[in-house]
């Protein structure tokens, strides 16, 4: 079977249901998995209600928030105001640790206090690292922003760019941190409130999916291989489909790899990105934790990075779960390393307080995000930029938070896909 469609877009996530949306109606999405969301995709079973991951929207446009909330019933959409914790030592702190150090046991303040008044700061960083001892001092690095990214992004932090995070990471100046510790506000994150849906990120998603034509959506389907030259993709099917527009939204390192190309494949291979196994778990009672949404852990004997409560999110009345663990990108996660990590996740919850003894898991779920947290490094991103220009002059164009490579919210993946289906509609 051959087809032809102006534009053939690969992978039916966030962003390429956006482009389908704003698109004239000439196109075909492919999609490898059997149902649209990508990472965005909800899971139901037994009570509980998990995404893929955390997904929690901020939204900063009214456009993309009206079309949302005009789209489901009032009491369908819950709004909260950010409560997230560290869990440091034997206690709590506010999240960001950085504007938080008030909180900590007396000497450790005067330690975080000291570091941070004496830092050495430069006009350019070399790294990630080097800016986080830079902007915050010794203590406050080496007490949480040091081990907890390194669990995060599962990589020697020197590897990273200073910027990896963007406006994503609390960045906070002295005044700040002195000001919050009489204040106690959290100034320094961007999604200090969001929205969520009852029926979990996916509802949203499936917004998306129902403006379109679903005889133009292909589940199941895999692009083997891309032939720039002749304009087409070939699926694993053995049909191929000619494209005026290619649009991918799929992860860079996998789309490279579909050309037939020695120096794609040399980029592909130095792209640097980590892991993450994500557990949702349900357990037949509450939490005496009833109130937080999230905590950080940077606790490196604990097996996970970062947990998080749906039950407090939407006021259900039994612990509901998710949790993050991080792997490096060449870690290969064996069913018996699953199985050992929950083992290790059920133990440390009872550990840190999070479950009791009568705590019963009653059902779980388990996702392997590959990638998960592009690493942002300034010899890559170069390549990447320059790469994004020469596949424009063949109209092909690749995006979202994973096609583009880069650290950004659902709505920032949204509004670019918006943007360029109408450049593309105006050319």
């Amino acid at each position: 079977m051959e087809r032809n469609v102006k534009y053939l877009i690969i992978g039916a996530g966030i962003s390429g249901l956006t482009f389908a949306n704003y698109a004239d109606g000439n196109y075909l999405i492919v999609e490898k998995e059997d149902e649209v969301g990508g990472y965005c995709r909800t899971i139901k079973e037994k009570d509980y209600v998990w995404d893929y991951a955390g997904h929690f929207f901020h939204f900063s446009t009214d456009e993309f928030k009206k079309r949302f909330i005009d789209s489901v019933d009032e009491d369908e959409i819950i709004y909260k105001d950010k409560n997230t914790k560290i869990i440091y030592k034997d206690g709590l702190v506010d999240y960001p640790f950085q504007t938080n150090i008030h909180q900590l046991e007396k000497n450790e303040f005067i330690d975080c206090l000291y570091d941070l008044f004496h830092k050495e700061e430069k006009e350019e960083y070399d790294n990630f690292l080097d800016m986080l001892y830079g902007k915050f001092g010794k203590s406050i690095v080496e007490k949480f922003l040091k081990p907890y990214n390194e669990k995060l992004y599962a990589v020697d932090l020197t590897t990273l760019d200073k910027d990896a995070m963007g406006r994503f990471f609390p960045y906070a100046d002295i005044p700040a941190i002195i000001d919050n510790m009489k204040a106690n506000k959290d100034s320094t994150s961007y999604n200090n409130s969001f929205l969520y849906p009852r029926s979990g990120a996916g509802s949203f998603i499936q917004i998306l999916y129902d403006a379109l034509d679903k005889e133009k959506v292909l589940l199941n389907h895999v692009v083997d291989k891309i032939d720039r030259a002749n304009k087409k993709v070939i699926l694993n099917d053995g049909s191929e489909i000619s494209y005026e527009f290619l649009i991918n939204t799929s992860p860079l390192n996998r789309f490279l790899s579909l050309f037939d190309e020695e120096k794609l494949h040399e980029l592909q291979s130095r792209l640097s990105y980590n892991k993450v196994l994500v557990f949702n778990l349900g357990f037949n009672k509450k939490s005496k934790y009833t109130k937080e949404h999230w905590f950080y852990i940077p606790d490196k004997k604990i097996n996970f990075y970062r947990i998080g409560f749906y039950d407090n999110i939407l006021d259900a009345d039994k612990l509901s779960m998710y949790i993050e663990i991080g792997y490096s990108k060449d870690a290969v996660v064996t069913q018996e390393m699953i199985d050992e990590q929950l083992r290790l996740t059920l133990e440390n919850l009872l550990k840190l307080g999070i479950i009791d003894e009568e705590t019963k898991l009653e059902a779980h779920s388990t996702i392997l995000m590959d990638p998960a947290y592009v690493h942002i490094n300034s010899e890559t991103d170069a390549q990447i930029t320059e790469l994004k220009k020469d596949l424009a002059d063949e109209n092909i164009y690749t995006i979202g938070r994973y096609g583009a490579w880069t650290y950004c919210s659902m709505e920032d993946s949204m509004i670019a896909a918006k943007n360029l289906a109408e450049k593309l509609k105006d050319n």
